[in-house]
This record gives structure tokens, sequence and C-alpha cells, in this order.
């Protein structure tokens, strides 16, 4: 093995690996390792690998001391993470299907979980299997169902521009569904899936469950370990308390019943009690980062490392107990900011921390597409990181979007957010006070709301404008509305 600043924990003394025979669908891929080992590719191997519903500061490569994840932080040690990160809708099949073809939520056809994408727009799967590579999909998919593979009426090995991985007996295990007990066979198979790869050159997405688990945590506290000492817990966050001046639109999402109604579950919490969900997510990352880590040794382990680029990222955050905040569906930061890293071995480097520019898991198929030579589809919405990751200059956006629409039985209930290099403004369909301005340099908490002030008028209609160009060249169905509550002249200008 190539000798690494971070050394990670071996997959073989783990017990885990398997030896070779990768069962993709009813598909068998044979052993190739020492032909791939010596092999000179013309194009990269590419590992697109994310967790579900991890923020961007629940990572110790991100700074935060009250976890601990080497897996990932070995990633940002040989490669770039993003300070400035967002996804493009904070919730998980519009995230999803947003990340895979670099479109926007209205433009997929998916706005809500359980919602099919447009068959028109192509993914990434589609794209890099034109190009000669074989895409395989490991995990969940959530677009509309969780695990396609485990449909009960009917089994299916593939989804639109994959092979689905097979990891799982389906019938052995009634909590199916949960990480830590679909995260830990989905690494054996992804393991042995790079003991066997094939001749081409793989996409392989995979597609870790936790930290998404958190999200039972309000329904049923008692169900999870109690922290062994609750004063070593982690501190409550310093904007931990609620503006009493939110606008309406949140407050009513702090109550809505159904449809992520975490939130609504915690309106009689203690202190106490935000600190032992901030204890049990942490432990479910450290859980998820002990998978990736298997995995990352593997990749090590079968020669794979120097030939294969690695992307990772989170298709949304989760509230964090910020503004008294659980899962997700906001725009709070801690719901829409989400780790970045793209890594190489020994190409990408070491140590590299990009705090400049604003990207968006909208910006990943066309990074891929960049690293393998592969010319993208027309009317994607991303740009390639690879540029910024090699240190080239490249005109970037001045500013980044993030969707969101909370109710399914009420589909006008929507937000927008953008985000410039200092300020982030968000706008909501309807309510008193139905716009918030920040400013991130000196209120990154986002615990002053600077819409109504005279003195921010100038910075606030700025922003109402660049809104308003960014939903009027994606076609966005929220500009007639950003019209209705703040009308904003029209102007020129570049986003994502």
């Amino acid at each position: 093995m190539s000798n690494k600043t971070i050394t990670r924990r071996s997959f073989l003394k783990a017990g885990s690996m398997v030896a070779v025979g990768c069962a993709l669908g009813d598909r068998m891929v044979a052993p190739v390792r020492g032909a791939m080992a010596s092999k000179d590719k013309r194009k990269p191997n590419i590992l697109f690998v994310f967790t579900d519903q991890q923020t961007l500061r629940a990572m110790g490569a991100y700074g935060n001391p009250f976890l601990q994840t080497p897996a990932m932080d070995s990633l940002a040690a040989h490669g770039m993470r993003f300070e400035n990160s967002y996804c493009p809708f904070p919730i998980c099949g519009p995230s999803r299907a947003s990340m895979i073809t670099s479109r926007w939520s209205h433009e997929t056809g998916v706005v809500f979980n359980g919602e099919t994408p447009n068959q028109d727009v192509l993914n990434m799967g589609e794209i890099f299997r034109e190009a000669g590579y074989q895409t395989v999909w490991a995990g969940k998919w959530h677009l509309p169902e969780s695990y396609p593979i485990r449909r009960w009426k009917e089994q299916t090995d593939k989804v639109q521009g994959f092979d689905l991985l097979s990891f799982y007996d389906t019938n052995l295990e009634s909590n199916w569904g949960r990480g830590d007990v679909t995260d830990p066979p989905l690494a054996d198979a992804v393991g042995q899936y790079l003991m066997n790869v094939p001749k081409e050159p793989f996409l392989l997405c995979v597609s870790l469950h936790n930290p998404h688990d958190i999200c039972h945590y309000p329904k049923n506290p008692s169900a999870y370990p109690k922290p062994p000492n609750l004063a070593a817990t982690p501190p409550l966050p310093d904007n931990f308390a609620v503006d009493p001046n939110e606008p309406e639109f949140v407050k009513d999402c702090r109550l809505r019943p159904h449809y992520g109604n975490e939130i609504s579950l915690t309106k009689n919490w203690l202190p106490d009690d935000w600190r032992s969900y901030l204890h049990e997510y942490y432990r479910m990352i450290e859980r998820v980062d002990a998978q990736l880590g298997r995995i990352l040794d593997t990749l090590e382990y079968a020669g794979l490392e120097e030939e294969t680029l690695i992307i990772f990222t989170s298709d949304h955050g989760d509230g964090k107990a910020s503004h008294q905040w659980a899962a997700k569906l906001s725009l709070y930061e801690e719901s829409v900011s989400v780790p970045m890293i793209v890594t190489w071995f020994g190409k990408t480097p070491r140590n590299a921390v990009d705090t400049e520019h604003l990207v968006s898991g909208l910006d990943i198929l066309p990074t891929m597409c960049d690293y393998a030579g592969i010319v993208p589809p027309d009317g994607i919405r991303g740009q390639s990181l690879r540029p910024i990751v090699e240190g080239r200059g490249v005109a970037w956006r001045d500013e980044v979007g993030v969707q969101l629409s909370v109710d399914p039985d009420d589909k006008s209930r929507m937000g927008r957010m953008i985000r410039t290099g200092r300020y982030k403004y968000n706008a909501f369909s309807y309510g008193k006070n139905p716009e918030q301005l920040f400013d991130l340099k000196k209120d990154p908490g986002e615990k002053q709301n600077l819409a109504g002030r005279p003195e921010m008028k100038k910075v606030l209609v700025e922003h109402r404008e660049r809104m308003m160009r960014w939903l009027e060249q994606t076609g966005d169905p929220f500009a007639p509305v950003l019209d209705h509550i703040a009308p904003v002249a029209k102007g020129k200008g570049k986003s994502a």
C-alpha cells in the first residue's frame, strides 16, 4: 500500500474483506484486479460517495471537535474541501435528482419526495454509460423508492442510467431502511465490487444512509441510548434561540404535522433534549464514517486509489439544534450547507481549503465530466470544480441558490435562497415578514434578520433583483411569487 499521511483502518483487519465474486443485480463481474492495477487508463474511475443529512460543520475536517471522522478527514487531507458549499434543495429526493442531473427541481420534476424524475433529463449514469463507463448505483436511491432493488412485487436490478449493486438479503431484516442495518452490508458489497472491477472505467455512486436516521429521533427519543454523561455532550449552538420575529412561513413549518414533522415533535423539548439529539447525531455520523473508511481501505488495497477521482458530499444538512430546528426543510445554513470534498490521491493538492467560491451540488456532474473528458449535455446548471482544485483561474458565479417546497398537500408553499459572498437572502411565498437578509460575515449564525432595516434597503433590493434574475433565467415558478411579495426591477446577472 502507498504511504499515506493519515492511515485508515485496515479493511482486512476488520474481517470484512470478501473474496472474489460481486453480484451486480444478477450479473457477475469477473475479477481483474491485477490487470486494473497495471493498466494505463485514459479515463479515471470516479467514486461519488455521499451521506444523507450531514451538515457542513458535522465533520472533524470542518472544525468540529465533538465527533471523530477519520475517513472523511482523510479525503480532506488529500484533496480540497469547500467552505461555501450548498445543496440544491434541503430534502432527499429533490436534492438527489438535482445532483445527478445538474438541473433544478422544477426541471427534473422532483419537487417532493416520492416523485419520479423526468425521463427526458439525462442523469450522470446515462451520460457516463454513453461515454464507455460502467455505471453502478450502490445504496439509497430515493427517486422515488429508497431501495428499488427491494421492491416487494417487482425485483429490479436497474434504475435510469445505472445498474444496481445488490447488497442485502431483503427478507432477513425488519428494520431495513435504517442506516445501522444497511450501511455495513453496503460497504461489504462496494468492497467486493472494487476487488472485481470491470475492464472499462467505472462511475460508482455510493449513497450511504446515515446520519439520516436522526429524523427518527424526535419521534421516539427513548429508543436511543442516553449519553453516558450529559455534561460531556455537545454544547448548544450559539444560535440556539429562536427569533421571535421569524417569518410566519417558517413558524408554520415548525407546526406542520406531516411531511417532515420532526420539528413539530420538538416544541416541548428542553435544552438537555437538544444536547442528547446532537450527541446521537454525531454518533450516527461516526458510524457512517466507519463504513466509508472500509470502502476507502479497499480502494487502496485494490490498487485503485491513484486511478480514481473521489467526490464526497451529502444530499442536504440537518438543523443541528440551531434555531431549535431538527432535520431539514429549512433555508437556515445548517440545513442547506453540506460538505464538499474533491480528492484524487497523488494528484489533488493536500489539505487544500477553498474559502472563496460558492459551490453547489449542481457542480458535481460537470466536475465529473471535466475529469473524464466528457462534454456535458446542454442545459446543465452547474460548473466544474476542477479549475478551482487545480488552482487555475476560472470565471465563477457570484451567487448560489437553493430551492425549497415544504408541503405536498399545498404546493404553493415555497421558499428560495440566494447567497452572495457576504449576504444571504431568503424569500417565502406567504405570510408576515416573508423575507430574511443575513450578513454572514458579521452574523454567521443568522441571528439578526436585516430585511426590515432602512440602512439595509439597498442591499435588500440588490438581492431581490439577483434572485429574480436567477428565477427568470431558469424558468423557476417562484418568479411570480417573488414579484408579488417584493416587486423588483429586472436586470442582468450570473447565477447557478
